[in-house]
């Protein structure tokens, strides 16, 4: 029989200085693969998830960088975590910074002239990527990103369900990016119904425990 899969800790914020050696490169690394992603993505040109759609859609109306789109998106979301009484840690401007960047560099590097072969290949990768480079940054524990903070501040706000506030977000975002032209397609759809079975397969793995997580982990059952 294989080796079961870990149970992960609570995936709530931790001190800066919790084992940041550990920590910051998990961290940098899960956004950088999750900028890189969304780019094999943009390039599959099958289609992209929510906020992807709208930064294209943004990127055809201005002299902008898909990067850069979504730094400012990012950087205006957080101005919407002032009502919901949401704080921003060193990971929500870590997220902002390093999509933004690795997402350009990955469109720089990946060429859009490709054959179907090709962009179905990519599409695949790119979710798949996504899914698992969630699992690596949101497993280091310093804070939710812009988008995922105003998802759970509206949660607690409204007493909804985050399922719910998700949903309702990203069919607004998608929309709306749509309307501006945003590529929506088969990707769309096997993104929203992929992604979160990856990064809860991949979760238990990188989920950083704290010390005293790790203590109560360890201590003998009575």
């Amino acid at each position: 029989m294989g080796r079961p899969r870990p149970a992960p800790p609570p995936l709530t914020y931790l001190p800066f200085g919790e084992r940041p050696l550990r920590r910051l490169p998990q961290l940098f690394i899960g956004l950088a693969l999750y900028g890189f992603s969304l780019s094999l993505m943009v390039r599959a040109a099958l289609g992209v998830n929510p906020w992807s759609v709208l930064y294209e859609g943004l990127e055809q109306h201005t002299s902008l960088s898909f990067g850069t789109i979504s730094a400012v998106i990012g950087a205006l979301v957080l101005l919407l975590w002032i009502p919901l009484r949401q704080r921003p840690t060193f990971g929500t401007v870590a997220n902002i910074v390093v999509l933004a960047c690795s997402s350009d560099l990955g469109l720089a590097l990946v060429s859009p002239q490709l054959g179907l072969p090709a962009r179905i290949g990519l599409l695949a990768g790119g979710v798949l990527l996504n899914g698992l480079s969630v699992a690596v940054y949101v497993g280091a524990r310093f804070g939710p990103g812009p988008r995922d903070g105003l998802m759970t501040g509206a949660s607690a706000v409204t007493g909804r369900s985050i399922r719910l506030v998700r949903t309702l977000i990203e069919v607004a975002v998608l929309a709306a990016g749509w309307l501006l032209g945003g590529t929506v397609g088969a990707g769309t759809v096997l993104y929203a119904l992929t992604v979160g079975w990856i990064t809860q397969f991949f979760l238990p793995w990188f989920a950083h425990r704290s010390d005293a997580e790790r203590g109560d982990r360890a201590a003998p059952s009575r």
